[in-house]
């Protein structure tokens, strides 16, 4: 059963503490290992991934790199319910993600015209795993949203994909395959290799060795954030439902052994009645083995006074998911301020948002919704400022400018402004700095 703790007791607080200074997977004990696996692949290319394939993954691709991978047969080949399911899906998150896009925008005031221009980005790498499960689910996440920010060039990296991998890539909008998983996958993403250019952003979820392969090669590339095990909160008042209850609890428990589910609640009987409810329910599931490590090593029932410290308690949690199971759940909502993906009400199962209910599922987790966001189409953008000015403009605003450029010791910067006035002499054969070129 898990830990019920009551506010103000040395339990409580040690717990809470532990909660706020978590983090991503400790990824010094592997940093060496995957060093060493990212500068083999950014010297030796392809080969250096076909023989990691063959270490890590005991088998031999036969392309490393597909453009036509079959996604419309594979879909075609699916059961139809399935098949039915994954189109719906993406029809959902497609609509939820076109709302993000941005056209930027542009205006003037007396001879100035100032805009941000909004553009995609050329290229992308996907990751879904191929370990403990496969995710079709995160194809669609990380994809479609990349799509309709306009990406032309989308790479899903996922080691040996069954068709129903290869139909979510489909729908997705995928266009190349790289059949590798791991450390490996991330450095040819990256550095790119013979058969495949390199990317400028990678994102999705992977294990320990995929977080710190992309740790270390960002900043030659972009990458959504490092990925930590799942979260998930749920915040419930006196009448909520302790099955239900649970059952969000386990939803993220499967997920992984050092997964977080957690539960505040402003009753005690509430907080006992879930935690028994978890265990009936624990017994039966598929992936006890994993669940029940979570359940054992991660999770805890916090027992607090009343709201304000509900919310309070959240917010310095600041967790990947948060379902709240109160009458008055609006109101928590106007007060958290600190979540990945939020779900209000008992008839809003955290697993809407795995699959199905439109927002992408990659979330920040160990506390970086503190200052991150679940992965978007603005993920996936370059914004560009964009300044012009007319001769008039420039000459009113030249005396700031040349004030703040000598204040700052860089007369080149204020001599820039000043050329352009005819303060300093120009040459005679120079052209008007006014007029665009061809």
């Amino acid at each position: 059963m898990i830990p019920i703790l009551h506010d103000g007791t040395a339990a409580f607080d040690a717990w809470i503490r532990k909660l706020v200074s978590r983090g991503a997977d400790d990824l010094d004990a592997v940093a060496p290992a995957v060093r060493a696996i990212v500068d083999d692949v950014r010297r030796g290319g392809d080969e250096a991934v076909r023989q990691f394939v063959e270490r890590f993954e005991r088998r031999t691709p036969q392309a490393l790199v597909t453009k036509d991978f079959d996604g419309a047969a594979a879909l075609a080949r699916i059961d139809p319910e399935l098949r039915a399911s994954l189109e719906q899906a993406s029809a959902r998150i497609r609509a939820y993600h076109e709302r993000q896009r941005s056209e930027g925008f542009r205006y003037e005031e007396d001879g100035i015209v100032l805009g941000m221009r909004v553009r995609p980005v050329e290229r992308a790498g996907v990751y879904a795993p191929g370990g403990k499960a496969r995710y079709p689910s995160s194809v669609l996440m990380t994809a479609i949203p990349a799509r309709v920010a306009g990406v032309k060039h989308v790479v899903l990296a996922s080691p040996s994909p069954d068709d129903t991998v290869l139909a979510a890539a489909h729908l997705a909008g995928v266009t190349e395959h790289l059949d590798a998983g791991g450390a490996h996958a991330i450095a040819a993403l990256a550095y790119g290799t013979e058969s495949l250019p390199r990317v400028d952003k990678i994102v999705g979820p992977g294990n320990i060795y995929v977080a710190c392969a992309k740790k270390l090669v960002f900043g030659d590339v972009d990458i959504d954030g490092i990925a930590g095990p799942s979260e998930v909160l749920v915040l419930a008042d006196s009448g909520a439902d302790p099955e239900l209850i649970a059952s969000d609890l386990l939803s993220q428990a499967e997920h992984d052994e050092a997964a977080y589910p957690l539960l505040v609640t402003t009753s005690a009987s509430v907080a006992e009645r879930s935690a028994a409810a978890l265990d009936r329910q624990l017994a039966s599931l598929p992936r006890f083995a994993i669940a029940s490590a979570s359940v054992r090593d991660r999770s805890a029932a916090f027992v607090v006074e009343d709201e304000a410290r509900m919310l309070a308690l959240a917010n310095a949690i600041a967790a990947e998911h948060v379902a709240i199971h109160a009458e008055r759940a609006d109101a928590l909502l106007d007060g958290l301020h600190a979540a990945g993906a939020i779900f209000l009400g008992g008839y809003t199962p955290v697993a809407l948002g795995d699959y199905f209910a439109g927002p992408s599922h990659v979330l920040p987790t160990g506390g970086a919704v503190r200052f991150g966001s679940p992965l978007g189409v603005y993920d996936f953008v370059n914004r560009s400022s964009v300044v012009r000015y007319s001769r008039d403009a420039l000459a009113r605003h030249a005396p700031q400018v040349t004030r703040f450029a000598r204040a700052e010791g860089l007369e080149g910067h204020a001599r820039s402004i000043e050329l352009r006035l005819g303060a300093t002499p120009l040459d005679s054969n120079r052209s008007d700095p006014g007029r665009s070129k061809a």
